[in-house]
């Protein structure tokens, strides 16, 4: 079998002309037979003459150009058809005829320009030849020449239908390889606004925080060292996304899953935000995606309320079933420095709503009447990643 592939792939490397070669050789050396004399394609019913060097001729012209019927397709049938008229006025009716019919299915599946032209001009030199024909005591009937022509036609259409179905087939995987961009751009945008927008918003938190410590030394420290340390969490993140960007196959294999929440919770607390944090129950085995689905709402939930309700207490329930992950985040307006923060673009949200709906989940964010958010996403637990 490894032979087998090998030689496969070393065929299908080859030129084009090599790989069309053998079809033209073996028509050729089949018109040789002595049992497939006067068994070609014909038309007028002229008696057959008997084989001699001219006809090998008639061979040649007529099998070899089947060796480019793909590269050059016009020149291909131009040659095919002459000899095809050829054999016709001589009556010499070889096997090799036959290739009249291949070279137009190829003409018509691989002709790039002039298809309309080289219809006409096929079908204007049929009726020199019919009347040729016709003077050389043929004894079809008109009708024959009629149903001969139609069948030209049909491999001509049988082309066509070939390129029509190839083209259409290349439009649908273009379809889809741009379809698979586009969702690759957008996955990887809401990564990285996962990541950056959650570590900078709690980084800049942090460092207008630091303006109001100057005078306390230890605790300036230790605002600053915050800071650091989520600078430092951001460019872990980011590595591990580059370096999933770099592997071969879609995974989630090592992103945050539903167990980090207790580090981000802790991280969003040294951030200023007081954060209460409660679980229930343990995630399932099969859980998959929904974990990591459920972090990035977990963290998207935590960054607004730092930019959007800052100093509020923050409420987050995460709760593990068996079949979902019911996760709750409510926070109440903002009470401290800079709370009114301008607001976002929503792109945050919008792609949470696409990740939870896109496992059969259900997800909102609402306003609170007196102020604050309520986020609440149902995710089902058993999409493997």
């Amino acid at each position: 079998m490894t032979h087998l592939r090998r030689l496969t792939d070393l065929w299908r490397r080859c030129d084009v002309v090599v790989r069309d070669l053998p079809l033209g050789l073996l028509l050729a050396v089949a018109s040789l037979l002595p049992a497939l004399h006067g068994k070609g394609t014909q038309v007028g019913d002229l008696p057959a003459r008997p084989f001699d060097a001219p006809a090998l001729v008639l061979i040649a012209l007529e099998c070899l150009p089947l060796a480019v019927r793909r590269r050059w397709p016009a020149a291909s049938l131009a040659l095919v058809s002459l000899g095809f008229v050829l054999d016709q006025l001589s009556a010499y009716h070889v096997f090799a005829s036959n290739a009249m019919l291949i070279a137009l299915i190829s003409a018509g599946a691989h002709l790039e320009r002039h298809r309309r032209v080289t219809v006409v001009v096929l079908s204007m030199a049929y009726v020199p030849l019919a009347l040729a024909l016709g003077r050389l005591g043929a004894t079809e009937r008109p009708e024959g020449y009629v149903v001969f022509y139609l069948a030209l036609v049909l491999a001509w259409g049988i082309g066509a239908w070939v390129r029509s179905t190839r083209a259409a087939e290349a439009e649908r995987r273009r379809h889809v390889a741009e379809t698979t961009r586009t969702a690759e751009r957008t996955r990887i945008a809401r990564e990285l606004h996962d990541v950056v927008t959650h570590h900078v918003t709690a980084m800049v938190v942090q460092a207008e925080a630091a303006r109001y410590l100057a005078a306390a030394p230890d605790r300036f420290d230790a605002a600053l060292g915050n800071v650091a340390d989520t600078g430092r969490r951001a460019i872990t993140d980011l590595r591990h996304m580059l370096d999933l960007l770099k592997a071969p196959h879609d995974t989630d294999a090592g992103m945050p899953s539903a167990g980090e929440l207790h580090t981000l919770v802790e991280r969003t607390r040294q951030a200023g935000q007081p954060v209460d944090f409660s679980e229930e129950g343990t995630p399932a085995e099969s859980a998959g995606s929904a974990e990591f689905v459920t972090y990035r709402v977990v963290q998207e939930a935590l960054t607004n309320a730092l930019k959007h309700a800052r100093g509020s207490p923050t409420v987050v329930s995460v709760r593990y079933g068996e079949k979902e992950i019911s996760v709750e985040v409510g926070t109440g307006p903002g009470i401290g420095p800079g709370a009114a923060s301008p607001g976002g673009s929503g792109r945050g949200l919008a792609g949470l709503r696409e990740r939870v709906e896109a496992l059969g989940g259900e997800f909102s964010a609402d306003r609170r009447p007196g102020g604050g958010f309520l986020v609440r996403a149902r995710i089902p637990a058993g999409s493997p990643s």
